[in-house]
């Protein structure tokens, strides 16, 4: 099990093999050239082509490692190649002190604020057959959950789980172990407090079609990142039709599109738009820049009177929470470092770094989001993750029909 959790690596595909054998070959010229003059010389006089060939294939082989090697990293240790939807401003600190650590070099792929996740995750699965990737990190779990049916992702035992002797916390995992969830956010409705005092902004989505608010309402394009969560969980809870109904509701009284939650948020700050529908951690960052915003939660309807009809409109259910995920990519060129890379992300010690950022997650340890005092939601809307996922075709083509995107 190694370093608490790596489980059954496939052996790599021939593909894989040549594509890190030109990199090792590639690693090696760099050190050639990394010599001092004096050096090279020294070495040229004969034995200069072989022993830069035979330390090439000395790297290449000791990093593939052999059977049973699974867990252990070399003794230098190596590279990892990590693809996440994270922002770039709140993953690069974290994977600066796992280095610090573990002495362990990540090459980060990153993704578009206006496509995040999606554009990774199609990345991901036209690299099936010959990964480049070794661990993936999501700020959602909707990407995880299809990459995880398309086989992309395989199961992993976080070292983790031994601080959660009922098991992984509900809803936060799929059932076979192939990603796992933490540091969770939740969507808000962001709104400018130099045009609006807190009581003044709606806590219901439904809310947000008064005539009253026409033209002043911004959402991210819901074919990407959490807004396609959002729409999924509408859909998950209320039914496709009512969440038809609710968007027609808000085109017809003149929604915005932005391309992603960073600029919603912006856009309110900057007085394009009073209030959005947006994440947390965005707000947070807004706030850090010192702009005048700040956030709701969504509340619950009551129950109504007996014999009375429920409010009309989209029902008000609590806020959608939504965790990151992460998971290790099925037959990655760096499986020893995938491990340690992946433990780090899933122990408390990330969740301490993501709740005192800017970003502000939610940590699933309950002693640590009590220990940090983090914001808490006041009421969650509960969505199983299969029923999240099954409702996200559904969602996507909702999302086409009335929000196309120009080709």
């Amino acid at each position: 099990m190694g370093d608490g959790g790596y489980i059954g690596h496939m052996a790599p595909s021939l593909p894989r093999i040549r594509q890190d054998f030109r990199w090792r070959v590639k690693a090696g010229v760099e050190w050639w050239r990394a010599l001092d003059k004096g050096t090279q010389w020294m070495i040229a006089g004969g034995l200069g082509v072989v022993a830069v060939l035979s330390l090439t294939v000395a790297i290449w082989a000791t990093s593939r490692g052999g059977p049973g090697n699974e867990g252990v990293a070399t003794a230098a240790g190596g590279r990892v190649v990590l693809y996440t939807s994270v922002d770039d401003f709140i993953v690069r600190p974290i994977i600066a002190e796992f280095e610090r650590v573990h002495g362990t070099k990540v090459d980060l792929v990153t993704d578009t604020e206006a496509t995040k996740t999606t554009g990774l995750v199609e990345r991901l699965l036209a690299e099936k057959d010959a990964p480049r990737a070794d661990v993936w990190w999501s700020s959602e779990m909707m990407g995880s959950q299809t990459l995880a049916r398309e086989g992309v992702l395989e199961p992993f035992l976080p070292a983790a789980l031994k601080e959660f002797p009922q098991g992984w916390p509900a809803g936060l995992a799929a059932a076979d172990g192939t990603w796992h969830g933490f540091a969770q956010r939740a969507r808000v409705i962001v709104y400018s407090t130099n045009r609006l005092s807190k009581a003044e902004v709606p806590t219901r989505l439904r809310d947000l079609t008064e005539s009253r608010w026409s033209g002043r309402v911004g959402i991210a394009r819901p074919q990407f990142g959490t807004t396609r969560t959002h729409l999924a969980a509408l859909i998950a809870v209320h039914g496709e039709e009512e969440t038809r109904r609710w968007l027609l509701a808000m085109i017809n009284n003149g929604v915005r599109l932005y391309d992603g939650n960073a600029a919603v948020v912006r856009a309110v700050a900057f007085g394009e738009i009073d209030l959005a529908l947006t994440d947390t951690d965005d707000v947070f960052a807004g706030q850090d820049n010192q702009w005048a915003v700040d956030m709701v939660f969504e509340a619950v309807d009551r129950a109504p009177a007996r014999n009375a009809a429920r409010a009309p409109g989209l029902p008000s259910m609590g806020a959608v929470v939504i965790p990151n995920t992460a998971g290790l990519v099925r037959g990655g060129p760096n499986p020893n470092q995938a491990t340690r890379l992946l433990n780090f992300i899933f122990s408390a010690e990330t969740e301490r770094l993501l709740a005192t950022s800017v970003s502000g997650n939610i940590p699933i340890r309950e002693g640590l989001a009590k220990e940090l005092k983090v914001t808490t939601v006041p009421a969650v809307m509960g969505v199983d993750p299969a029923a999240l996922q099954a409702a996200l075709p559904k969602a996507d083509a909702l999302a086409n029909e009335l929000f196309p995107i120009a080709e």
